[in-house]
């Protein structure tokens, strides 16, 4: 379900494609002045988050899985890198829109119609929302400047320097923090495959056979043996033996299959991050004598 968009819904959500496709997620949200609508975002891409790539909210829309917007996701890939630090310039501004193809709202570049944007400004974009981005800017700095010349306390933070978050003179200090996650990737293919192979195999088999064996046996009671003859004679006995017979059959022996497991492991990733330190210059200390 499509929902309106809104400033503090939009800091760090997913930002999908015209196709679906995960981008990253929201760093920064810039503002139109006029109107205090957003109109351009920065998306986290890259190793870690640590590339932020700006992209346009027209046509976009807030749905249940996050932001849609409707570029390619290799648009915001090749996008021009900006370091924009919370106020683009009118030439940015401009760069952007061409890049993706959109038209220049009135005030900015070549058209130099009113849109209630102050032509000091230069139609860049400003006012980011969302200091729980981690970007160091608190939430109201969001909802203030936009493309117009910043006024009061947000002249500091179009200057590059930070603004009183408390009203008593309090300067806010921030630091960037490695955000680590996983993702699935693939890393290879497994494949089982049976083949045939032809190998000798001996096998000993115990086998029998037939011998002739002359026996002799003497005669003792030649009456009992019968009357005795001079002649010839002769006597055919049929000699047997065993030999192998070979045979071939095809028996299962066993059941392959491929599995999966999972096997966690601890590695060290690391990253290079920026902090704000805080010097204290009091001059009200020199030309002391202790």
């Amino acid at each position: 379900m499509v929902r309106a968009i809104q400033p503090q819904d939009l800091v760090d959500s997913t930002v999908m494609d015209n196709s679906g496709s995960k981008i990253g997620k929201v760093g920064t949200v810039y503002l139109a002045d006029d109107t205090r609508r957003p109109e351009w975002v920065t998306v986290k891409t890259g190793l870690f988050g640590q590339k932020e790539s700006f992209v346009p909210l027209s046509g976009a829309g807030m749905e249940n899985d996050g932001l849609h917007v409707q570029v390619a996701k290799d648009q915001v890939s090749d996008a021009p890198r900006i370091d924009a630090e919370g106020h683009l310039s009118e030439k940015e501004s401009v760069e952007l829109y061409k890049y993706y193809g959109l038209p220049a709202p009135r005030g900015t570049g070549e058209n130099t119609g009113n849109r209630g944007r102050d032509a000091a400004a230069g139609g860049a974009a400003g006012g980011v929302a969302g200091g729980a981005a981690g970007k160091g800017r608190d939430a109201a700095m969001g909802g203030a400047a936009g493309r117009g010349q910043p006024t009061g306390q947000d002249t500091a933070a179009a200057k590059g320097g930070r603004h009183d978050a408390s009203g008593t003179g309090d300067v806010v200090r921030s630091e960037e923090r490695l955000r680590v996650g996983t993702e699935e990737v693939e890393t290879g293919h497994v494949r089982l495959r049976k083949y045939v192979v032809t190998e000798e195999e001996q096998v000993t088999v115990p086998v029998t056979h037939e011998e002739v064996r002359v026996e002799r046996e003497p005669i003792t009671d030649a009456k009992a043996a019968g009357k005795a003859e001079i002649g010839e004679a002769e006597q055919d006995v049929v000699l047997h033996a065993e030999k192998p017979v070979v045979q071939k059959e095809t028996v299962p022996v066993e059941r392959v299959r491929l599995g999966t497991e999972q096997v966690t492991e601890e590695q060290t990733v690391q990253g290079k991050v920026r902090k704000e330190q805080i010097d204290i210059d009091d001059d009200t200390k020199r030309g002391r004598k202790s």
